[in-house]
């Protein structure tokens, strides 16, 4: 049985919900869902310019697993474009 999962400090709450490929209608489209923890440690370390453990420390999460949640987040995001698919931003 896994450990429950700690609460998350998430602040960015993007103005948008898909971004998908051009001239391609959506429904014909799959998508790959962005989850807000993944989101958020986008924006923290890529944007924001903060280190793994800065932004860790503002999420309020261990390093390794604000390491794991950007992973996922570039794994999704490298899938999407490459596959030619939408990215859905999960609220």
């Amino acid at each position: 049985m896994s450990r429950p999962k700690k609460p998350r400090q998430l602040f960015f709450q993007p103005g948008v919900r898909y971004f998908k490929p051009q001239g391609v209608p959506l429904r014909q489209l799959s998508e790959v869902v962005l989850m807000p923890d993944e989101l958020e440690a986008l924006k923290l370390h890529e944007q924001d310019r903060l280190s793994q453990i800065e932004a860790a420390t503002k999420m309020q999460i261990s390093q390794p697993t604000f390491a794991r949640i950007l992973g996922s987040a570039y794994q999704k995001i490298s899938l999407a474009i490459l596959n030619g698919q939408a990215i859905k931003l999960q609220q």
